[in-house]
């Protein structure tokens, strides 16, 4: 590395004693101060270097599941303690993966050690299982109680999320399950989520165990006619698993009947005159005839259902719609004669949440409330009428509305159309999943 440094040149000084010279020239003429460059070597040692990142990350493999007494063993070591079961079960269970890994078949090794496939797949998966409650850092009383025979309880859950696992262990200890209680509890937790919609879905809390093995006993129940000995038998083991009040309840009032004022609810919602309809998937497409009705939000409120087309109808060779005046939103319905039966005013409003609206329990899913606005008084006891409330807009009865004094309101519903989704059928779990 090179230095440098400048050193300036004094100029000569001009005597007053000098004569210039007849060319008007001085024999010492003025001089510009001159800069002089030196440069000097600085040795390397004395340098400070930037510091280097080390951006080398070795490769550090994964932590072996192997017992550290089992990991010096050749592959005859290994097939010797397979063979005489030497220690615990989910200490020796590594060592077939470790088989597998060297060239060894599960035939060749149920040849040499009397381990079935069947259950060297168990081992296998219960030993994970076993591990990821492990890392979950639950009781250790609870891993304790898996280490003799545990491989088959642990396999039954192993569908399950490392949160569901552990709280699905602990409740098959608590009730001493077998083999296929913990396959029927497994079935429980993970079928409970696509049971949505379900009657009495929602008494059931998905975060117990119990209650989900509950839940699953009370639907089983209800496949069976009413009275039956099959059907009581299923409902007491539902009570007697059920955990939260809730669950309880619901299942108690399936089992010894329903109390007066449930009666009064039921038989309200059993003369409903508004049609509820679950929309299929493909059945516009396939309708030979269907309806176009302007859409609003509930959101959007009550000004924006006043502002939709009251006439549209289809014309012409194709059916072109027309209505009076622009709209940005249209629904496409089926046929339906409640919807084909309103010519004119006829509406859509969406909802984002049924519990909301409807005067019945809901489903916590998305509606479309159908109205006739040419029907806004309020005429018939038994109808339903779309009014808008303290919380927004909802359905009330045509009797409640009289008796509140109420004699006008958006309009007369005549149908409630819930959006497609899968059947339960295809949600069911399959009993070749769980092998």
């Amino acid at each position: 590395m090179l230095s440098l440094t400048a050193t300036a040149l004094k100029p000569s000084i001009l005597s007053p004693f000098t004569k210039p010279k007849p060319n008007g020239l001085s024999p010492h003429p003025i001089t510009r101060p001159v800069n002089t460059v030196t440069a000097s070597l600085i040795p390397a040692s004395s340098r400070q270097a930037p510091a280097k990142q080390n951006l080398y990350q070795p490769f550090r493999p994964p932590p072996s599941p192997i017992p550290p007494k089992f990991r010096s063993l050749d592959p005859a070591g290994k097939i010797e303690v397979l063979a005489d079961r030497m220690g615990l079960w989910f200490e020796y269970a590594p060592l077939i993966s470790s088989l597998y890994t060297e060239g060894f078949t599960p035939p060749t090794i149920e040849e040499l050690t009397g381990i079935s496939g069947v259950e060297q797949n168990c081992l296998i998966v219960g030993a994970q299982v076993r591990d990821s409650i492990v890392q979950s850092s639950p009781k250790p009383d609870l891993i304790a109680a898996f280490d003799t025979g545990g491989a088959e309880l642990l396999y039954e859950i192993r569908r399950l999320s490392t949160v569901q696992r552990v709280a699905a262990a602990e409740y098959i200890v608590e009730h001493g399950f077998d083999t296929k209680g913990a396959q029927d509890l497994a079935r429980a937790i993970k079928d409970y989520p696509h049971r949505r919609g379900d009657k009495g879905w929602e008494e059931f809390d998905y975060n117990l165990p119990g209650d989900c093995l509950s839940f699953m006993l009370y639907r089983k129940s209800r496949e069976h006619r009413s009275p039956s000995e099959l059907r009581t038998t299923l409902l007491e083991q539902a009570l007697e698993v059920a955990v939260t009040e809730k669950a309880k309840k619901a299942v108690g009032r399936e089992l010894y009947g329903d109390s007066d004022e449930d009666r009064a609810k039921e038989e309200e919602v059993k003369i409903i005159r508004v049609p509820v309809v679950r929309l299929k998937f493909g059945e516009v497409a396939g309708a030979s005839s269907v309806v176009v009705l302007p859409v609003c939000e509930a959101e959007e409120g009550v000004r924006k259902i006043g502002e939709a087309p009251m006439e549209f109808e289809s014309g012409g060779e194709f059916g072109v719609v027309e209505a009076e005046r622009e709209w940005r939103r249209w629904v496409v319905l089926p046929g339906w004669d409640p919807v084909v039966a309103v010519r004119r005013g006829g509406v859509a409003v969406s909802f984002r949440d049924d519990r909301k609206v409807l005067p019945w329990k809901g489903r916590e899913e998305a509606i479309m409330v159908v109205m006739d606005r040419e029907k806004k008084t309020v005429e018939e006891d038994d109808g339903y009428y779309l009014v808008v409330g303290g919380d927004g807009m909802k359905l009330e009865r045509g009797s409640v509305l009289k008796e509140g004094g109420v004699g006008e309101c958006l309009g007369l519903v005549v149908l409630v159309v819930r959006p497609p989704r899968d059947d339960d059928d295809e949600w069911q779990i399959n009993d070749e999943d769980w092998d």
